[in-house]
């Protein structure tokens, strides 16, 4: 075992997420778990020996700041229910040298859209800092797409191995996962004061469904490459849309009729 705490929020994953603890149960003896109000059957949270709270949804960095202040060790990895690392990433856990706070490690990432792998398109290239020190980083407080705020002389080291992401069962559990993240990056920017000019609303669809497709070869991947580039282009429209609803009924004194309540 080695001295980092696996902090995971969840909510109704609790197929994937038995997998998950059993791999982290090979590199810590500290597994937390952030229970978002589940409501299907994730009893085996609790009788694998983990540490699970359930916390009300503020959203994503919040939640994961909400396990990270109870974990038993400094060093935090913080994975999703949907994420299982393998064999090589636990190898390389286990190697690592802990001594130094102003260190963060980048994991590369295997995303699966159903039981396909994504080798091509933004999914074949996805990586993220997940393995940090909590005295010297922390996640920003927000709804959706959090980001770890590092500070200006972090050192960034990539480790060997995959934390291999269940994202999306089929075409239809995508689309309703990206109306939400359409509505919360909507709302995100908004109160951030971020305008949807002509460009956002019309170029940046077109552009992110070329790169994701053509430019990241995303058409290798078949079918689900058409898919996830389509649905990107969709979801980008989707919320620089609904941000240009928000503000003209700003700028009319109106109000928005469509409920932002923030989901998970």
């Amino acid at each position: 075992m080695v001295a980092v705490s696996i902090v995971i929020i969840t909510r109704n994953q609790a197929q994937i997420l038995d997998e998950c603890l059993d791999k982290a149960k090979l590199i810590t003896d500290d597994i937390v778990i952030i229970d978002n109000g589940n409501t299907d059957n994730q009893d085996n949270a609790y009788v694998k020996g983990c540490r699970a709270f359930k916390k009300s949804w503020d959203g994503y960095g919040a939640n994961k700041n909400k396990g990270i202040s109870v974990a038993k060790y400094d060093w935090v990895l913080s994975i999703d229910a949907d994420e299982v690392p393998d064999d090589e990433l636990i190898a390389a856990l286990h190697e690592l040298d802990y001594t130094n706070p102003k260190v963060v490690y980048d994991i590369k990432f295997r995303t699966y859209f159903g039981n396909k792998m994504i080798r091509y398109g933004s999914w074949g290239k996805d990586h993220h800092i997940r393995l940090f020190n909590r005295k010297v980083v922390r996640w920003i407080d927000t709804t959706v797409h959090e980001t770890l705020v590092l500070p200006p002389n972090i050192q960034v080291e990539k480790i060997t191995g995959y934390l291999h992401h269940y994202s999306v069962k089929d075409v239809f559990e995508y689309d309703v996962k990206n109306r939400l993240y359409a509505k919360l990056s909507a709302v995100k920017y908004f109160n951030s004061g971020k305008k949807a000019g002509f460009v956002k609303l019309y170029i940046s669809p077109v552009f992110g469904f070329f790169k994701n497709y053509v430019l990241y070869l995303g058409f290798l991947d078949g079918r689900e490459g058409w898919q996830i580039a389509k649905i990107t282009f969709k979801n980008t429209r989707r919320k620089y849309h609904l941000l240009n609803q928000m503000q003209e009924c700003k700028q009319k004194r109106q109000v928005y009729k469509d409920s932002f309540a923030i989901e998970y």
